[in-house]
């Protein structure tokens, strides 16, 4: 379906991918991991001729079609999501459009001419009842209620609607389209579970070809039987699940790992026979042997170490034993989202909140911290709280550097010192020195971070912290969390990242005034 050959790409003097090679075959669902800043949007954006490589070919098969989500796509303002869904099926609408404008000629028509168009109409009306065009209203619904857009209403207004709803919309306007090759960059990031699970089941019965770029790792064990690994530079295959990527890839690993080990004792011993025979004439020659043993043998480089990141917040002093309490508390903007709220917050205690996208979760967090005033009622909070806010997404309008915008934040420090944080944090020179706004999903993510780690704090307050970081990073994240002695409180959409690290989970569905 898709064949790429020695490509290669990189922005100034960063590689982001040399001389990579890619196959697609019929029906196989791929999985592209790797560290967060390796290349896979790029990668998915060169194979969509998004963007132009530097070098190689690209070969997609004359019958593909592709649909594309990616993170960045946006929706045309002034549509409904039913507008939006519908437009999944234009070719059939523009199809019905010309068969009623042939059955207006017909009035007018010869006998000879009206024979022509009742052939014609009655080959569309085939194509169209073949292709399912009189049930696409009850077939929208089928694939909207799966994502959880039937609760939202299709008749909403999608300027209206927030960053996770419009990614559902996207993605089911994809998959209504229902190309031969879909390639989905990140798509359970604003996916609540339910509807994680209800995507598993769909692209697990996907007959169709597949790429998938992902850092959730049940999910993708769920649904990908052939993995890419991009590290740098390089992309590698390998057949089966996420687990059996990782266990093949340790075995690659220490066989590079013990090969280059080899050599070196290998050079060692033979660089010491020439340096000790070389001047006696009596042994010159097998010195000399020895030397072009040296000279052609192919140098093993020592296996590159990926940065790993290293987290850890640092707690300020004890706050209140009440770290909030709500009085009759109601979240909305022009209309309440939700019944009056009576609850409140204990010191130490570790909180996940879940329920579907955009029902309220981020809405209560920024009104629990007095970012946005509630519908009605109060937030009382607590004495003594410092609180450590992480945002879901960075402004897109970030000119910063990632250095620049770390110490605009705390310019006390050296500019080593903040160097270090940003290092400590899993980011390179490169990303350091980079625009906050042309870093990668995960790279931004761990700038936020950066600046939340270097902050005294006893409350932490996360909005899915989880989203874009790769599979390294969220490991280290939740090791941090569960050292952390302070106050908690999480939205997250990936329970296997939260279970064992809370103590209790609320569901937002319960407090909600919508029907769900």
């Amino acid at each position: 379906m898709l064949v790429v050959e020695n490509v290669s790409h990189g922005f100034g003097a960063r590689v982001i991918l040399e001389n990579v090679s890619f196959r697609l075959k019929k029906g196989e669902h791929i999985a592209l991991v790797g560290a967060n800043g390796e290349g896979k949007s790029s990668f998915l954006n060169i194979i969509t001729k998004k963007l132009m490589p530097d070098a190689g070919n690209i070969k997609w098969s004359s019958r593909a079609t592709v649909g594309y989500l990616d993170q960045h796509s946006v929706l045309e303002k002034g549509n409904t999501i039913k507008d939006i869904l519908r437009g999944a099926f234009k070719n059939m609408f523009e199809l019905e459009q010309e068969m009623l404008q042939m059955y207006d000629k017909m009035g007018e028509a010869s006998d000879e001419e009206m024979t022509k168009l009742l052939e014609e109409t009655a080959e569309i009306q085939t194509i169209l009842e073949n292709s399912g065009f009189y049930t696409i209203d009850a077939k929208i619904q089928e694939v909207a209620n799966g994502l959880g857009l039937g609760e939202i209403g299709l008749d909403r207004d999608v300027d209206d609607l927030s960053g996770g709803q419009r990614t559902k919309v996207l993605l089911t306007k994809l998959l209504l389209e229902s190309p031969t090759i879909l390639i989905l960059d990140e798509p359970t990031n604003h996916l609540d579970e339910e509807h994680i699970v209800w995507l598993t089941r769909y692209l697990q019965d996907y007959e169709n070809s597949f790429i998938l770029v992902s850092h959730d790792v049940p999910f993708i064990n769920n649904t990908c039987n052939v993995i890419y690994h991009i590290e740098n530079a390089e992309l590698t295959r390998y057949k089966g699940n996420y687990d059996e990527f990782e266990r093949l890839r340790d075995i690659k690993k220490r066989q590079e790992e013990s090969a280059y080990e080899r050599q070196v004792e290998e050079r060692r011993k033979l660089e010491d026979f020439v340096q000790r025979n070389k001047a006696r004439v009596a042994t010159r020659g097998m010195a000399n042997s020895r030397q072009k043993i040296l000279d052609k043998m192919e140098i093993l480089e020592r296996p590159k170490e990926k940065i790993k990141p290293t987290f850890d917040f640092r707690n300020a002093r004890a706050a209140a034993r009440i770290i909030f309490e709500t009085k009759d508390l109601v979240l909305g903007y022009n209309d309440p989202l939700t019944k009056p709220l009576n609850f409140q917050l204990e010191r130490g205690q570790k909180i996940a909140l879940k329920g579907m996208n955009g029902i309220g979760k981020s809405t209560l967090l920024r009104t629990l911290l007095g970012i946005q005033k509630p519908f009605d009622g109060e937030v009382q909070l607590g004495d003594y709280l410092e609180v450590g806010y992480f945002e879901q997404e960075s402004s897109k309008d970030n000119y910063n550097t990632a250095l620049d915008d770390v110490w605009a934040e705390y310019p006390v420090l050296t500019n080593y010192e903040v160097r270090q944080a940003l290092a400590k944090c899993g980011l390179s020179n490169e990303h350091i020195t980079s625009q906050v706004r042309v870093l990668s999903g995960g790279e931004a993510a761990k700038v936020r971070l950066c600046k939340l780690m270097l902050k005294d704090i006893n409350f932490l307050v996360l909005d899915e912290p989880t989203n874009h970081l790769d599979v390294e990073a969220k490991d280290e994240l939740k090791k941090a969390i569960k050292e952390f002695k302070g106050t908690v409180l999480l939205v997250c959409h990936e329970p296997e990242f939260y279970s064992d690290i809370v103590d209790d989970v609320w569901n937002i569905e319960d407090f909600t005034t919508k029907i769900v």
